[in-house]
């Protein structure tokens, strides 16, 4: 939390312009493509990197698809793990959140300049009809960040079980999977410290439509779980 509290003191012009810039967007938005929408959060992103001394190494960008739409299924560990896979993304995608989380200062403007879903945990009528929505979208091109363990607390460079409701998005829409796994990225803003940080992000193979089309969500979440705790394993 220090960091990002230092982070938004020293870069407090660009973020007026920022929060100003996303509102003039959501008020014209048939002026800006997906694209200039994913231009302006990348920018974001490169800056808070920039001032919070956040290097953060990304791998395996052969590995995303070239065509169509998927869901990447990350790792959970902090408030900086969208931003860093963001950064390391070059095709606009966004992101799957938590509807309480979503609505604070900054963050609710990130998630509408990337046109991202919330989720009410609350809600199942809710939760039914946001997941259909990115079924849709996914099925039209859209691509889209998930972390299905549905927590971050303390999690760091461990992962706990995935829920297997996570991967209806992809179930439904009958697209690749893409696990992505993350190393570090609890450091940014756990960690209560300015020292310079390295994080990584790692894009593993896809897993085909084909390859979990006979597997059912718990089976589903466990493969992509086990791929990614491999990854973790074999670099830690």
């Amino acid at each position: 939390m220090l960091r990002f509290c230092f982070v938004i003191l020293i870069s407090l012009p660009f973020v007026i312009f920022y929060l100003g810039k996303a509102t003039y967007i959501e008020k014209h938005e048939e002026r800006y493509t997906e694209d200039d929408r994913y231009a302006v959060a990348q920018r974001a992103v490169s800056i808070l990197q920039r001032n919070g001394r956040i290097h953060t190494e990304v791998y395996g960008t052969e590995n995303l698809p070239q065509e169509g739409g998927y869901v990447m299924y990350s790792n959970h560990q902090g408030k900086y793990d969208a931003l860093g896979i963001i950064s390391g993304h070059s095709k606009p995608c966004t992101v799957l959140i938590d509807d309480k989380r979503s609505h604070q200062l900054i963050t609710t403007q990130f998630i509408s300049l990337l046109r991202g879903s919330r989720l009410d945990k609350t809600d199942m009528k809710q939760q039914l009809k946001t997941i259909l929505n990115i079924v849709d979208e996914v099925k039209s091109g859209r691509k889209y960040i998930v972390f299905p363990e549905g927590g971050y607390y303390h999690n760091r460079n461990k992962v706990h079980d995935f829920l297997p409701g996570a991967f209806k998005c992809s179930i439904k829409s009958r697209t690749p999977i893409v696990p992505v796994a993350l190393i570090d990225s609890y450091k940014p803003f756990e960690l209560n410290s300015l020292k310079a940080v390295r994080t990584q992000v790692h894009f593993l193979p896809p897993i085909p439509y084909e390859d979990y089309k006979e597997m059912n969500s718990k089976e589903i979440a466990e493969k992509t779980r086990e791929q990614i705790i491999t990854k973790i394993r074999e670099v830690c």
